[in-house]
């Protein structure tokens, strides 16, 4: 597989010549060659850089291609600043995928939590149930923020990251979009997700080994001013990616370990088999730094911790909300998606969505069942024209 990166040329003016687009190949596959800007060339075609719209909106994500190959995940042992928890290094081969140019934004996620209240109203008015034949379409949507000021410290505008989500929310986020696309999107793995970060290089930031020049990449502790900002205003990595050092720190699939990648067996292995998938609600991994972290803690490799008493510890709710945070790190926590080249059977994909322990699904419907907070619809192609019709219903 080939990837070309001119970076003189950002996603935002790349756009695909009439000629190249095929009816035949999913968005983001060309037949031909591409005669500029980045690709991947794979066996079912040229992956592209592509931007789509989120169904029933007005708002744009765009998605990046990353060429498959093998890195060295974590850090050596004598690398500066090296923790425990960053080892040992393993030789991880990663299959291509597209990933998202930028964090998830709020005006991207914002259209997620707008279903809390849809499909309630679906509910009310009889509309779209959730039934044992279309269960497996059923997507939960985050409770109403019971007090914004927490998750908006930093303002709400639409470019602005989205934070403080949980886990499981973010999941339910990619399966909403996947479903509402019929395009596979989810969380990436940590491996998947140092490797993009990383872009090839070995280096402690992908653009080196000299923190002075993170103000050129990164929103973090020394220049950020104590907030978020605008996602891609910093320097991209060389494979085009915004804000993967700072801004947000970004949720992966997988649970964290004080011994690094210890459950990783021999010294070699695939990203699919890579995952330590989580067992038990904390520690979970969040990767990049955000906005309120120390330079040390913005290198390629550095692992965070989610903190089950730091970042509910102002959640009044009992059982705490399984969608939102409410304080510590998690006030600067969000997340990216990608999409595999090579998506897995429908049933597959569950595991990359759920709720992956019993406590956070039962959480999630005692709210929703029990304290009318949260709700769950069904998602599919459908769903733009269904809410079309509620807002109809609701002003008749």
């Amino acid at each position: 597989m080939r990837f070309v990166a001119i970076l003189s040329l950002v996603f935002a003016v790349f756009t695909i010549a009439p000629s190249l687009r095929s009816e035949e190949l999913p968005l983001g596959l060309v037949k031909d060659k591409p005669a500029e800007g980045p690709y991947v060339e794979t066996d079912q075609g040229f992956m592209v850089p592509y931007e789509a719209t989120i169904p029933g909106g007005d708002v744009k994500y765009q998605m990046l291609p990353i060429p498959g190959g093998t890195f060295k995940l974590g850090s050596p042992a004598d690398e500066a600043k090296r923790e425990k928890s960053e080892g040992p290094q393993v030789e991880i081969a990663v299959e291509p995928f597209w990933m998202g140019v930028y964090e998830i934004t709020w005006g991207e996620y914002k259209q997620y939590m707008d279903m809390c209240d849809a499909f309630s109203g679906f509910q009310t008015h009889k509309m779209r149930p959730v039934t044992d034949e279309n269960k497996l379409d059923a997507v939960t949507a985050p409770s109403n923020l019971y007090d914004p000021t927490f998750t908006f410290q930093s303002g709400s505008h639409p470019r602005q990251p989205a934070l403080s989500m949980s886990q499981f929310a973010a999941k339910q986020y990619t399966k909403w979009l996947s479903l509402l696309t019929s395009r596979f999107y989810r969380l990436p793995s940590e491996a998947e997700w140092e490797y993009a970060a990383r872009a090839g290089t070995t280096t402690a930031y992908s653009f080196g080994d000299d923190a002075d020049k993170l103000d050129d990449y990164a929103w973090y502790f020394d220049n950020a001013d104590d907030r978020t900002h605008k996602v891609g205003e910093k320097k991209p990595n060389p494979w085009g990616l915004y804000d993967m050092h700072g801004n947000v720190a970004e949720w992966v699939l997988d649970a964290y370990n004080e011994d690094g990648y210890t459950h990783i067996k021999g010294d070699k292995a695939k990203a699919s088999d890579a995952v330590n998938w989580p067992t038990k609600l904390f520690p979970r991994v969040v990767r990049g730094g955000s906005w309120d972290f120390d330079p040390e803690q913005l290198r390629s490799a550095y692992r965070h911790p989610s903190s089950d008493d730091e970042w509910r510890s102002e959640d009044p709710n009992f059982p705490q909300s399984p969608w939102w945070f409410t304080s510590g790190d998690a006030l600067g926590v969000g997340f990216r998606i990608i999409r595999p080249l090579s998506a897995p059977a429908r049933a597959d994909r569950e595991k990359y969505w759920k709720a992956d322990i019993p406590l956070i699904q039962d959480d999630a419907d005692n709210r929703i069942d029990n304290e009318g907070r949260g709700s769950r619809g069904v998602v599919d192609g459908t769903l733009p024209a269904a809410l079309k019709e509620l807002a109809e219903k609701k002003q008749g």
